[in-house]
């Protein structure tokens, strides 16, 4: 007789709720943000340009929790699309600061209609639950990353 203890089923994981949840918002996003002709990822970099402009790769990566690496293609794609100019920085060539064009600048005008809790509201939850369950996962983010240390 085994006295092996059961494997959790998968539904049992944390990290695979969150995980799930995060490929189900991305479906959702995906249905509203082609309207915009983005991707999720492209629509949070100019949301941090919207309301930051002009900052460097490395800026943007912090507030994404992105590597360069991993910004540097999507930028390179916005840029190739004429919403943003990527240029190095006068002061710090090693840096590269990315700007906003006239045409990034006017697609804010067409994102103000999304509302923070679109998702959310696709599916009927009610606003007061969405903010205390981003609240709750972000609280839960920051834990993580401190503990990473």
């Amino acid at each position: 007789m085994s006295h092996l203890q059961p494997l959790p089923r998968l539904d049992d994981y944390l990290c695979f709720a969150l995980h799930s949840a995060a490929q189900a918002v991305g479906r959702a996003n995906k249905k509203v943000l082609d309207k915009l002709g983005l991707t999720y990822p492209q629509f949070l970099a100019l949301l941090v340009l919207w309301t930051e402009d002009d900052l460097t790769v490395g800026q943007i990566g912090d507030k994404l929790f992105l590597e360069s690496s991993t910004l540097t293609p999507l930028l390179k794609r916005l840029e190739a699309a004429g919403l943003v100019r990527r240029t190095r920085d006068m002061a710090d060539e090693r840096q590269v600061r990315v700007r906003l064009t006239e045409q990034g600048q006017a697609l804010r005008e067409k994102a103000k209609a999304l509302k923070p809790y679109w998702v959310g509201e696709s599916c009927g939850a009610n606003p007061d639950a969405m903010r205390e369950l981003r609240e709750k996962v972000t609280a839960f983010r920051d834990k993580l990353m401190q503990a990473e240390g």
